[in-house]
C-alpha cells in the first residue's frame, strides 16, 4: 500500500505562519504602545481637571493661595504648574498644566482650568 504524495502546495506553505507572525508582531506592539501612551495622557488630563477644581474650591472659600497651590500640585501630575488669578465678576480662576513624558521621547502638554465663585462670609 503506497502512501499518497502530499500536494505540492502544502510543501510551499511551510513556515508561512512564522513569517506572518514576524511581520504582524511589530504592528501589534506599535498599536499597544499607542493605546498605552494615549491612556497615560488621558489620566494626566483628568488629574489636571481634579487638581484645578479642588484648588478653585479652596481659593473660593478664602484659603491662602499657598494652601490652594499645594493641594493642586499634590493632586495634579508630577511637575504641575499652578496659576491662580481673578476671574470675571469676582470669581477665582485656577489653571493647572503639566508635560506628560511618553515613550520614545514624546512630550504632550495637558492643562485644565477651573473657575469658582468667591464665597461671601
Amino acid at each position: 500500500m503506497a502512501v499518497p504524495a502530499r500536494p505540492a502546495r502544502a510543501r510551499c506553505d511551510r513556515g508561512s505562519v512564522t513569517a506572518e507572525t514576524a511581520i504582524a508582531l511589530p504592528a501589534v506592539m506599535v498599536v499597544l504602545a499607542t493605546v498605552m501612551a494615549t491612556g497615560q495622557a488621558l489620566v494626566a488630563q483628568v488629574r489636571c481637571v481634579d487638581a484645578a477644581r479642588a484648588a478653585a474650591r479652596l481659593a473660593a472659600r478664602g484659603e491662602p493661595e499657598t494652601v490652594s497651590v499645594t493641594q493642586a500640585r499634590r493632586l495634579g501630575p508630577a511637575g504641575s504648574d499652578v496659576g491662580i488669578g481673578p476671574g470675571t465678576g469676582g470669581d477665582v480662576v485656577v489653571r493647572v498644566s503639566a508635560l506628560v513624558h511618553l515613550p520614545l521621547g514624546l512630550t504632550v502638554p495637558v492643562q485644565a482650568t477651573a473657575e469658582a465663585a468667591v464665597e461671601q462670609p
